[in-house]
């Protein structure tokens, strides 16, 4: 059994609010602008994901409603 079994599953907001949290003083301006990357493309994997799930409801909507 792997550790990561025995222990209990982190909420879903928890990552968010350690981030939030972090001192970003800490971190020099290549790691700065590293982490604005990886934002950037989280944030662009949710619009897309985003996306799929509008274009899921449309679609959904379009055949109850005939």
């Amino acid at each position: 059994m792997d550790r990561d079994d025995l222990e209990p599953r982190k909420r879903r907001d928890e990552a968010m609010a350690a981030l939030a949290r972090e001192d970003l003083s800490l971190l020099g301006i290549e790691e700065l602008t590293a982490r604005i990357t990886s934002l950037e493309n989280e944030i662009a994997r949710i619009r897309a994901q985003l996306e799929s799930k509008r274009g899921s409801l449309s679609a959904a909507e379009a055949l109850f409603k005939r």
